[in-house]
């Protein structure tokens, strides 16, 4: 909360946090001192004082402190000389041990005092690094397909479905900088997740999505259409589509190379992944007695298709036979579409050298007096 008297300048100069989509403003930095607004620092992080650590100017300096102990036993001793060779005659009394540390007062303030003007050359500082991360990010959109063929159970240890979203769930937690949606289709598509860096929101849509969520079929143009729409808008320098399918557009009404070929348009790349391996896979048919009835159905992908969409927008076509194969997949795509990240590092101080260069003002003033009254040496 700001303190009372005044907002941050920061907020009255109306900064933003970004918004659901991830877009970054300009932002400023409250640099007012121990400045309770909570206001973000540039990693979305707020500058709290307890997050503050002390820190030196000049840290070389401080090797002058090791000197200081040898300087008071060096004047201690000269001092306890002088006073053995001026009070030779005099009869040692009771107070002697007594004047002796009274007259050792001057010597330990100015060691304090020097001690104290060290630090204080040294640069003491209190304050802490923000790191700004400058990156425009990639905006991606997953599009899965949902026809009953992902039933197939020819990806150990579960059918093609299962193991699509959980390669996919691994995929979204490789890329926390980026912006992604989720288009699911089979007869028609529909967005389950409009772009968005809720990855928690997106993770969750991806263990919900479920095989006859939409009439069965493959309508991959729809899907393509569907996606590239959602990135039409998006911001970011790169845009991609992530297409997995394992079979062959036979629903909806845009073609697929109409569909690509308006994603090239836009400067969308489209990553297709054909799922299944090659020959026969079984896929449950109904329930039986002693529970599923599987019955062995060819695979059909079909690739050249795939192949060429990819082709026509500057991506990719791999296929993935088994769950391994898949997952190195989305690590390769992954690969393929990092950004480089830039780190800008700000710091902010608070100058705290007053403080020493008081306390050592303080005690030279303390010794000026001691050695003026209490600490005379007797002649």
């Amino acid at each position: 909360m700001p303190r009372r008297g005044g907002a941050c300048p920061a907020a009255r100069s109306g900064a933003r946090a970004p918004g659901i989509a991830g877009a970054t403003r300009p932002r400023r930095l409250c640099l007012r001192s121990r400045h309770r607004c909570g206001c973000l620092g540039t990693d979305g992080a707020p500058f709290r004082p307890g997050d503050d650590a002390v820190s030196f100017a000049r840290p070389l300096l401080l090797a002058a402190l090791l000197a200081l102990p040898f300087w008071w036993w060096l004047r201690a001793r000269r001092l306890g000389r002088l006073r053995g060779t001026r009070m030779s005659d005099v009869r040692p009394s009771a107070g002697a041990g007594e004047r002796l540390w009274v007259a050792r007062l001057p010597v330990t303030l100015r060691s304090l005092c020097l001690a104290a003007w060290i630090v204080a050359a040294a640069g003491p500082r209190v304050g802490a690094a923000r790191a700004e991360t400058q990156s425009e990010g990639i905006s991606i959109v997953l599009a899965i397909d949902l026809s009953s063929s992902m039933l197939s159970e020819d990806f150990a240890p579960a059918n093609r479905i299962d193991v699509a979203k959980q390669t996919a769930i691994e995929f979204v937690r490789e890329r926390r900088t980026d912006r992604i949606g989720l288009v699911a289709f089979a007869a028609q598509a529909l967005t389950q997740v409009p772009i968005t860096t809720d990855y928690a929101v997106l993770e969750q849509a991806l263990h919900d999505l479920r095989i006859g969520m939409l009439e069965d079929g493959t309508a991959i143009g729809t899907g393509i259409a569907t996606a590239a729409n959602r990135l039409r808008r998006a911001p970011g320098k790169s845009r991609v589509i992530v297409l997995l399918t394992d079979g062959v557009n036979n629903r909806g009404t845009v073609d697929p190379r109409t569909a690509a070929q308006a994603a090239a348009t836009l400067g969308i790349r489209i990553y297709v992944i054909g799922v299944g391996t090659r020959g026969e896979a079984p896929v449950p048919t109904g329930q039986g007695l002693e529970g599923l009835r599987y019955q062995m159905m060819p695979v059909e992908i079909d690739e050249p298709l795939m192949t060429e969409i990819a082709r026509m927008t500057g991506g990719r076509y791999f296929r993935a036979t088994d769950t391994q194969s898949l997952r190195h997949v989305f690590d390769e795509i992954n690969r393929l579409e990092k950004e480089t990240v830039q780190q800008v590092v700000y710091r902010r101080f608070d100058e705290s050298y007053r403080v020493p260069l008081a306390l050592g003002l303080v005690a030279l003033g303390l010794e000026i007096v001691l050695a003026a009254t209490l600490a005379v040496r007797v002649p």
